[in-house]
């Protein structure tokens, strides 16, 4: 199954561009706004899981952040981030894992996760997760996936929605939530997606 998601998502990044993708961001200002509030300063440690060729790191460069790791089970994907990123991309630190196999060395201050929560649809892939962000998280988790008015599919696969009840009820073990809002998401094909955003403080 993993090496089946692998080839999958590595043959994505091989032949589509950004606009070719539902889920490209020119700015990632819902996730920004978060991290911002936080208040946490520029030496945090923040991790972008399935961040893929997100310029969610390229804002959070520019915005002075010094600790940025950038986790995909793209290899490829990754790659592309690094080109764009020119010198800058020896800022950063980039990790290929899929999420189910990944194990952290170090706590992170800030877990941000835009759109790969919701591709673990099992009750085992789903625990599994929650037992990582337990463990190797000391500040906020942030997590936006599709809502119930979202789309059930990405990239031809299956997803889990969410309501902002049901992600609070996955995480409210380990943390307290904050603070959540609904985005729709403009694709490059102008479809809308209907996301649920949520931001948690570690208990």
């Amino acid at each position: 199954m993993e090496t089946n998601r692998k080839n999958h998502w590595e043959t994505v990044y091989e032949t589509k561009t950004p606009n070719e993708v539902s889920w490209t961001q020119d700015n990632p200002k819902t996730s920004l706004d978060f991290i911002r509030e936080t208040q946490l300063g520029k030496s945090a440690k923040i991790i972008d899981v399935g961040g893929g060729d997100s310029k969610l790191v390229d804002y959070l460069l520019d915005e002075g952040y010094e600790n940025i790791t950038v986790l995909d089970i793209s290899a490829k994907a990754l790659e592309r981030a690094k080109i764009r990123l020119g010198e800058k991309a020896d800022k950063v630190h980039w990790i290929v894992s899929d999420i189910n196999d990944f194990k952290p060395d170090t706590t992170y201050d800030i877990w941000h996760d835009r759109a790969t929560f919701h591709f673990l649809t099992s009750d085992d892939q789903i625990k599994n997760y929650f037992k990582i962000t337990q463990k190797w998280i000391g500040g906020f988790l942030i997590i936006g996936t599709f809502s119930d008015k979202g789309p059930a599919k990405c990239s031809g696969l299956d997803i889990k929605q969410y309501t902002e009840t049901a992600l609070e009820q996955e995480f409210q073990v380990a943390f307290e939530k904050l603070k959540c809002i609904n985005e729709d998401h403009k694709t490059p094909f102008e479809t809308i997606q209907n996301f649920i955003f949520c931001i948690f403080k570690k208990r």
